[in-house]
C-alpha cells in the first residue's frame, strides 16, 4: 500500500477514464469504500485534477527508475558483447543469468562423475577436432 503524499507516476489506464499517462501525481487519499473498485485518489499537478485510480495504474518513482536502470544496463551489456564479439556474455544477457546458472549447475556434477579414462577419451576427441 502506498503512503499518503507519495509521488507516483500513472503508467496505465485500466478503466479508460482518460488518465494522463506518464504524468506524476501525489497520493492524497485512500478509497475506503468496499463497493468501489478504486484504491487511491491521486492529485496530478499538471492538470490540476484529482483522479480515482486502481493500484495497478500507478507505480512509485523509485521502482520505475530501477526498471529503467536495469534496461539501460542490459542494453549496454548487449552492445559491449556485440562490439567485442563475446558470444558467452551475449548469450548470458539474452537468456538471463538465472538460466545460465541453472544450466552450469547441472553440468558440474556430470563432470565430477567422469572417470579418469572417460576424461582422457574426451580430451583426445577434442584434440582431433
Amino acid at each position: 500500500m502506498l503512503k499518503l503524499g507519495q509521488k507516483v507516476y500513472i503508467i496505465d489506464d485500466h478503466f479508460e477514464q482518460n488518465l494522463p499517462l506518464g504524468e506524476y501525481g501525489y497520493i492524497i487519499a485512500y478509497e475506503r469504500n468496499q463497493d468501489n473498485v478504486f484504491d487511491y485518489v491521486v492529485r496530478v499537478p499538471k492538470t490540476s485534477k484529482h483522479y480515482f485510480v486502481v493500484d495497478a495504474d500507478v507505480e512509485m518513482e523509485e521502482v520505475l527508475l530501477e526498471l529503467e536502470a536495469d534496461r539501460v544496463e542490459r542494453e549496454a551489456l548487449i552492445d559491449f558483447a556485440l562490439a567485442t564479439r563475446n558470444e558467452e556474455l551475449f548469450r548470458r544477457v539474452m537468456n538471463g543469468a538465472e538460466e545460465l546458472d541453472l544450466h552450469s549447475e547441472e553440468e558440474e556434477p556430470v563432470k565430477d562423475l567422469l572417470s579418469q579414462e572417460d576424461f582422457i577419451k574426451q580430451i583426445n576427441l577434442k584434440a582431433w577436432i
